[in-house]
């Protein structure tokens, strides 16, 4: 059964809520406004400061070139947080207390170590070790720091979502004969997984944006590139308003897709619970 939080809003209060909102936007455009007329003031919106991302060559040797690093970075970022969050999520619903422990402290270590500390440890421990080619010191000392930070980020989402399920998930596993493990592994991740998907989502979209914290250990990405053609043609506000707009872009769909994926998914679970009822016990005895 439901339960509201709060009262609805009457006629009055939406009225207010309207005139805040149109009070909100106007003065959010008046502010850009004011934004646009100081930067046409120093010159800032020239159109010779933008012509040379019409060049085909700044796409081809910097904003691509750049762009594919970060997605790259990004892209094994996520598929190695994704693994080890669900290693230590699982590691903390463990029944065993050790387990459960050595987990816990795992997550709420690298959760407490900021992303762009780790990845300058790295990039400064890993040639020392002499177990990586240097050429791929930074990605690979960027591609740890997200892996980390948000694999327990991920571990978090796992156990939250888990715990938030229904208790009859767990018991309806366990009455048709699955082992505690079997329940976690076949039943309740796979449902917690899909009702933190918007979760999950923003995570993703934290690891995309973080990739550009490696600017700062020389990692060749997105914003390092911008930085680049910036600094070559004197405009480095527009270099950088262009590779926030293909941050914005890329993105905006990747949340689209996992609000998708949610959709369908959802949709499809739905099906399936729906297509397959519980069997009705009918009896022939007069």
């Amino acid at each position: 059964m439901s339960q509201l939080l709060f009262d609805a809003p009457g006629p009055r209060a939406r009225r207010r809520m309207v005139w805040v909102n149109v009070a909100a936007t106007v003065a959010v455009v008046g502010i850009g406004v004011w934004v646009l007329a100081r930067l046409a003031d120093k010159g800032q919106l020239d159109a010779d400061l933008w012509t040379p991302f019409l060049e085909p060559d700044t796409w081809l040797d910097y904003l691509l070139p750049g762009l594919r690093s970060t997605l790259e970075a990004a892209a094994i970022s996520i598929v190695t947080a994704a693994i080890f969050g669900l290693v230590l999520g699982l590691g903390r619903l463990s029944r065993s207390r050790t387990v459960r422990s050595v987990s816990g402290v795992i997550v709420e270590f690298f959760r407490a170590v900021p992303v762009l500390l780790m990845m300058i440890f790295f990039y400064m421990g890993l040639p020392r070790l002499d177990v990586v080619d240097a050429a791929d010191v930074p990605l690979v000392a960027v591609v740890l720091g997200l892996t980390f930070y948000n694999g327990s980020v991920f571990a978090e989402l796992v156990r939250s979502g888990v715990h938030n399920l229904p208790r009859g998930q767990r018991e309806a596993a366990l009455a048709i004969g699955l082992r505690r493990g079997q329940s976690l592994r076949s039943v309740e991740v796979p449902q917690a997984l899909i009702a933190m998907l918007p979760a999950i989502a923003s995570q993703l979209v934290v690891i995309l944006k973080d990739t550009a914290l490696g600017y700062i250990i020389t990692y060749p990405d997105l914003l390092n590139s911008a930085r680049l053609v910036g600094t070559g043609n004197g405009n480095i506000l527009q270099a950088l308003v262009v590779a926030a707009l293909m941050f914005i872009v890329i993105n905006y769909g990747l949340t689209r897709l996992a609000s998708l994926l949610a959709r369908r998914l959802g949709t499809r679970t739905a099906g399936e619970t729906r297509a397959a009822p519980p069997p009705l016990a009918i009896s022939t005895k007069g």
